[in-house]
């Protein structure tokens, strides 16, 4: 495991500084393109008879349970960062429009992605069930509030579109994990999607999150009041985070959720009531760091995946398709409104 780490550390490293020195866009963005570029010349070398680069890629990824990765490790900590930083004083004049287009934008956007992928598949030779593309949909309709607070910034966007824009982004992750849970729980036990059924998932999977963020974000709160010492302060929003991840996981209710809730109590309340300036200046630098480092991982493991992928051309136009209406359907529940 270390090994592995290290090898992943390294080439992120590595791409992170041919980003930032010949490149030069968005951190996140830039060593994914480099990434998909590097794997698309793996094979590309395969084709020539070179094999060997792409099946020590293909090794390496294998050996990476990526979801276990993203959902267990590295998703917690992204919605934390994300939400210490947004300001509730501000965000709480734009409340009904970050609700709003987290939940009704971001179900009618999986319907929408759903629906129209269900019926442009039928062009090419992919097929795929409909509660299938519905599934997908739910998947794909969040966005990453870390990539999108970053493009705001980078394209300068006005403050209360960034402030909309950026809440939307936080809480779309909790709303695309209940839908994906009644879509899936359909699928698996081939029963009807009902309100009643919808509605105890939603109560248990949000509501559950929720409180649990509270919870763990007051008792965060109170210890770090009651104490004037940073490394242990940033201790204890570690543990808040990984532990309060953790334990979501094992009660069945939104992780995502409880995190981004927790993470906004100790990112208002508790920089204001609970932290000398040094304190936070030195828990901002940790997170701000860890978040960066986190993110920039994550996307070269996906700039990287492209090479498991069987590019078929049926499927190459089932991508296209989908990105592009990905993108419309984004800009029809989120940009118009906006």
């Amino acid at each position: 495991m270390l090994e592995l780490a290290a090898i992943i550390l390294f080439i992120t490293a590595g791409l992170a500084f041919l980003n930032r020195r010949y490149v030069g866009l968005p951190s996140a963005i830039g060593v994914m393109a480099i990434a998909l570029a590097l794997s698309l010349a793996c094979i590309g070398l395969d084709w020539l008879g070179y094999p060997l680069v792409r099946n020590y890629e293909q090794n390496l990824l294998s050996s990476i349970d990526f979801s276990e990765l993203l959902m267990q490790g590295m998703l917690s900590v992204l919605l934390f960062a994300g939400a210490l930083h947004i300001d509730l004083s501000e965000l709480r004049a734009f409340r009904w429009q970050v609700s709003l287009l987290a939940v009704v934008g971001t179900t009618i956007s999986t319907l929408v992605v759903g629906f129209a992928l269900f019926y442009l598949l039928s062009f090419t030779h992919v097929s795929l069930s409909l509660i299938h593309c519905l599934i997908f949909g739910a998947l794909i309709s969040p966005t990453d509030p870390i990539a999108v607070m970053g493009i705001l910034k980078t394209a300068g966007a006005p403050k209360n579109t960034e402030l909309v824009i950026a809440g939307e982004s936080l809480f779309n992750d909790g709303v695309g994990v209940v839908l994906f849970s009644v879509l899936l729980a359909t699928l698996v036990n081939d029963e009807p999607i009902t309100l009643t059924s919808t509605l105890e998932i939603f109560a248990h999977e949000a509501g559950g999150g929720i409180l649990l963020g509270l919870i763990a974000g007051y008792l965060a709160f109170v210890m770090l009041r009651s104490i004037d010492s940073y490394p242990e302060e940033i201790l204890i929003t570690l543990a808040t985070v990984l532990g309060g991840y953790t334990l979501a996981n094992h009660l069945g209710v939104s992780g995502p959720l409880a995190m981004v809730v927790a993470g906004l109590i100790i990112g208002n309340h508790g920089r204001a009531l609970a932290m000398s300036d040094t304190t936070r200046k030195r828990i901002d630098a940790f997170w701000e760091a860890l978040d960066e480092i986190l993110n920039a991982v994550l996307f070269v493991l996906i700039g990287l995946e492209i090479i498991l992928i069987d590019l078929a051309p049926p499927l190459l136009l089932g991508g296209v398709l989908v990105a592009v209406l990905t993108l419309l359907a984004r800009l029809v529940t989120v940009g118009l409104p906006v």
